[in-house]
């Protein structure tokens, strides 16, 4: 029986939204909620936009979305498409021929405003090249970049505007009988963002794209997004996310499942659960935390650790993860293995010893995952 079966409390219940599809990524419906980044290298080299897709992709991105600011970037896109591991979007801002090269390179979807790429028959165009590609299309109202008209009739950027925003570009998509498409209502501001994603939720049934857009460094951004992201997740709101930070964007990834573990929304690697330490502590928590993740994050496999400093809240803790080391005194501590104490073992074996007993633990995982499948 799962946890949440026992424990109401935990569950989260979804927003109904229709299912459409990034390449092979199911985004909407009952899909896992998918983490997307964005590369920030020059689309034009090929070489390097790969390399970093790549590394995202390690680090559990589902889908990466490209600039496609000029032609350059639209004849490279077609290499990075074939060596790219994972769905790649294409980010179209106004220039209606570079959309339409994109589908035709093999992008899976194109990030666009309909009404931001010129009059209707070329918003037809780029329908038509989307759907001869198999491309979906994301609306990205953004507050930073409104309409002329919706800032006059609202004065400023605000939830009203950027919803109206969002309706009127669904609006041209339907009216042209094009379905598959998801839609994002970011702004810097998480009040801001989260009224707008609120309203929208209630007005369209279209699958929802998160974001804190703008939201900063690595530290002041991540909080920023778990704040917003967060408390949008818990009242079921959102198909897939991106956290934006003015940083690598393997970090980027990483943020996004966290948030999303921390709601047991995904479940993905090594679960590290981790004391603050202080002077009770019979080890260096801190640094012993930092080793764990730096030689643990190759694992794929969903499983729990704890890591406590000493025997108050240690035990407890451990009884409830796959793997659990507690400190003790005279530079020892006792491990744990599926909730039950196992073994002492001393300080300076731990990391090599948690590290071999957490794959271990992962193989056993797996095997088993393999063998039900069977």
């Amino acid at each position: 029986m799962s946890l949440n079966a026992v424990r109401p409390w935990r569950n989260i219940y979804r927003r109904t939204s229709r299912q459409i599809h990034v390449g092979a990524v199911p985004v909407g419906g009952d899909a896992p909620i998918s983490v997307q980044t964005m590369t920030n290298t020059d689309t034009s080299d090929v070489a390097a936009t790969v390399a970093q897709i790549t590394a995202c992709a390690e680090a559990g991105a589902d889908i990466v979305r490209v600039s496609a600011p000029d032609a350059a970037a639209t004849r490279a896109l077609r290499e990075i498409v074939r060596e790219s591991p994972v769905p790649i979007v294409a980010d179209i801002h106004f220039h209606y021929k570079r959309a339409i090269e994109a589908a035709e390179a093999g992008a899976a979807c194109l990030r666009i405003n309909p009404g931001n790429i010129g009059d209707a028959a070329r918003v037809r165009e780029v329908i038509r090249a989307a759907r001869d590609h198999g491309c979906s299309i994301r609306i990205g109202v953004n507050a930073g970049s409104l309409e002329k008209h919706l800032l006059e009739k609202y004065a400023e950027p605000c939830p009203e505007a950027m919803i109206e925003s969002g309706l009127e570009h669904i609006r041209i998509l339907q009216d042209n009988d094009f379905h598959e498409f998801k839609i994002s209502v970011k702004a810097s501001d998480v009040f801001l963002a989260a009224a707008a994603y609120q309203g929208l939720a209630e007005a369209t049934d279209a699958p929802i794209h998160l974001g804190i857009t703008e939201a900063g460094g690595l530290t002041s951004g991540t909080i920023k997004s778990a704040i917003g992201l967060g408390n949008l997740l818990w009242m079921g709101i959102g198909d897939t996310l991106r956290v934006s930070l003015s940083a690598d964007p393997v970090e980027e990834v990483k943020v996004g499942y966290e948030i999303l573990k921390s709601l047991g929304l995904r479940h993905r690697g090594v679960n590290i659960i981790s004391c603050p330490s202080c002077a009770r502590q019979g080890f260096d928590v801190i640094r012993t935390v930092e080793a764990l993740e730096e030689r643990l994050a190759h694992i794929k496999t969903p499983m729990s650790l704890s890591i406590i400093g000493c025997v108050v809240n240690g035990p407890g803790e451990a009884l409830m993860t796959d793997v659990g080391f507690t400190g003790g005194g005279a530079g020892s501590g006792m491990v744990y293995l599926a909730g039950k104490q196992s073994h002492k073992l001393s300080n300076a074996e731990m990391i090599e010893h948690i590290v071999e007993q957490v794959e271990r633990r992962a193989a056993e995982i797996e095997a088993a995952s393999q063998e039900a499948a069977e």
